[in-house]
């Protein structure tokens, strides 16, 4: 049976690099997130209504991977992350995608912790809200009594307390 594990948490936390080591480490594929993407191909400032449309996109995207994985597969963000970030910069969200993350079905959250420097990005928005917004993250997990992690350190050290984490989750 597939298990999924989604990578979430505050931007500049390392999502996407622990994600794609993690799918290497495991020798497996994962979803990236799609709302950078999204954004790459936007020719002007997104808006609340782009949120709705990536979190539809990145749904998409991991049904379609969850089908073409083995055992288990990875995911770079999650509907948690549109939700908050939906959110926090329009203080609302859509009820489509409220519904669509109480609908989801991963069995470990891995909760990237802010201990990693801020890489500028012209995407990246709240550097000064990094450890508001972690809290945000770890206070939905425990609302909705998801099973998460938080995946402290750097390079090899981050990657293998997440590997410990997944592999606690595979047994």
């Amino acid at each position: 049976m597939l298990k999924k594990i989604a990578i979430t948490g505050p931007e500049s936390t390392g999502k996407s690099i622990l994600t794609d080591q993690l799918a290497n480490f495991f020798q497996t594929i994962w979803v990236q997130e799609y709302a950078r993407t999204y954004i790459d191909h936007l020719n002007r400032p997104y808006e609340q209504k782009d949120i709705l449309q990536i979190a539809k996109n990145q749904v998409q995207q991991v049904d379609l991977f969850s089908k073409k994985a083995d055992d288990l597969l990875f995911v770079d963000t999650e509907l948690l992350v549109t939700k908050i970030w939906s959110e926090v910069k329009y203080g609302e969200c859509d009820p489509w995608i409220i519904d669509q993350f109480e609908k989801q079905d991963y069995d470990l959250y891995l909760l990237c912790a802010v201990d990693l420097p801020w890489e500028p990005d012209p995407q990246r928005e709240h550097p000064e809200m990094r450890h508001k917004l972690f809290k945000i993250y770890q206070e939905n997990l425990e609302k909705y009594k998801l099973n998460y992690k938080i995946v402290k350190g750097s390079g090899s050290e981050r990657l293998m307390n997440a590997v410990g984490f997944v592999n606690s989750c595979l047994d």
